[in-house]
């Protein structure tokens, strides 16, 4: 196996753009490893249902507000040394940028950029991202069924740009182990077989970066 120790002792992130099932994910592979549980809180941020409403004024105010409330999670964490069990989160923190860069100005990025500087802290790199790829009109069909209040100000065009920020980031993407799932066949949800398949793939990996699609 590509990790050197149990998978019940790592830090996994899983990754993915809007609706494409991170959180559902992540809560199935804490369960299944028996590890701690980290979930971005997104209902904490007081500016999210206002810049769905309007991104451009926003967007500087809910980009402070994630790196910040991530920032602070990430501390609690380390003063209870959570690690020692193994570690299953809905995010990787650099997605806070990705976000930005999709969201800000040129000049608000770098402010954005300086703040994220000044209050930076030392973030332990997972040891491997799980990243959940879909076709944009399988993340725009989950996102609308799943009719969260908040995100009823999503546009197609928003949900589209961050799709496409995601493959970017993630063609480019090194520093960990990186597993590309393909998710558009897959149900995590509804299937706990396809959780033990995942499993079983992670345990095959045998380079930096590899892709599992389920074509049958």
């Amino acid at each position: 196996m590509l990790i050197d120790r149990p998978l019940e002792q790592c830090h996994i992130a899983v990754e993915g753009a809007i609706g494409v099932g991170k959180t559902t994910l992540a809560r199935q592979l804490a369960d299944r490893l028996t590890s701690n549980l980290l979930l971005e809180d997104v209902s904490d941020n007081p500016f999210i249902e206002l810049f769905y409403q309007d991104m451009h004024r926003h967007a500087l105010s809910v980009q402070l507000s994630f790196l910040f409330s991530r920032i602070r999670q990430w501390q609690s964490i380390h003063q209870q040394e959570l690690f020692t069990k193994g570690l299953i989160s809905d995010y990787l923190f650099a997605k806070d940028r990705l976000f930005a860069t999709v969201t800000l100005s040129d000049e608000e990025l770098a402010l954005y950029d300086q703040v994220a500087r000044n209050v930076s802290v030392d973030i332990p790199r997972p040891d491997l991202v799980i990243y959940l790829q879909s076709d944009f009109k399988v993340i725009l069909e989950r996102t609308r069924s799943r009719a969260r209040p908040m995100e009823s100000g999503i546009t197609s065009d928003y949900l589209q740009e961050v799709s496409a920020a995601y493959d970017k980031f993630f063609f480019h993407y090194q520093e960990t182990p990186l597993l590309i799932v393909q998710t558009d066949r897959l149900n995590f949800a509804d299937k706990p077989e396809d959780i033990d398949t995942l499993i079983e793939r992670i345990g095959s990996m045998r380079s930096g970066t590899e892709f599992w699609a389920d074509y049958s």
